[in-house]
């Protein structure tokens, strides 16, 4: 686990690698970020072809910025290398909190890769990159998400009505849930 040598990053976790997303991720991303279905409590999307290239040329041009803000990661399975999702942790202006996120494709979901990934990003956060406090944000009717969130030790810090208009619910606002989790609390948990 943690950052190799070349530079890039690449974190394991038992059934998964997360790495950095490449230009030969496109149709893998298309598959999941297109289908209204697969990201319907998403504030993006659903993806055009040129809006998926952009994306990845996106993330490629910020795994070279210095300081590096922002971390998106190809969820790929561990014995085939198919991406099946990403995620990515996007640090504040002060480098020390950073908001989690993720997207699975629907073909893979209630089989716990998403708490996997989550665990890991945790772990990679407060270890790696040191910082203090994560929080992250869904849909309230996204239970898959916010369960992820829970699985992962983060507590639910607020629920905000109508604070969300929704990709897949066209000109409707949805309730948002918003988590979090500090180093501390984390180390704790670690060691109990």
């Amino acid at each position: 686990m943690g950052i190799n040598d070349e530079r890039e990053i690449k974190l394991t976790t038992d059934r998964l690698i997360l790495r950095e997303f490449n230009e030969n991720d496109f149709v893998a991303v298309h598959a999941y970020a297109s289908d209204i279905e697969n990201i319907k409590y998403m504030i993006w999307g659903p993806n055009s072809e040129d809006d998926t290239v952009e994306f990845l040329v996106e993330c490629i041009e910020n795994a070279n910025k210095n300081p590096r803000k922002q971390y998106d990661f190809a969820v790929t399975l561990k014995d085939t290398g198919n991406v099946i999702g990403g995620c990515g942790i996007y640090l504040n202006d002060t480098l020390d909190e950073a908001m989690l996120g993720w997207v699975l494709h629907k073909n893979y979901w209630k089989k716990g890769y998403m708490t996997e990934v989550g665990k890991e990003l945790v772990r990679f956060a407060f270890e790696e990159l040191k910082l203090h406090r994560l929080y992250a944000t869904c849909d309230a009717e996204n239970y898959g998400s916010y369960r992820v969130m829970e699985n992962i030790g983060m507590r639910r810090e607020g629920h905000a009505i109508k604070n969300r208009k929704v990709v897949g619910y066209k000109d409707e606002y949805h309730d948002e849930l918003f988590y979090g989790i500090l180093k501390e609390e984390w180390n704790e948990k670690q060691n109990k």
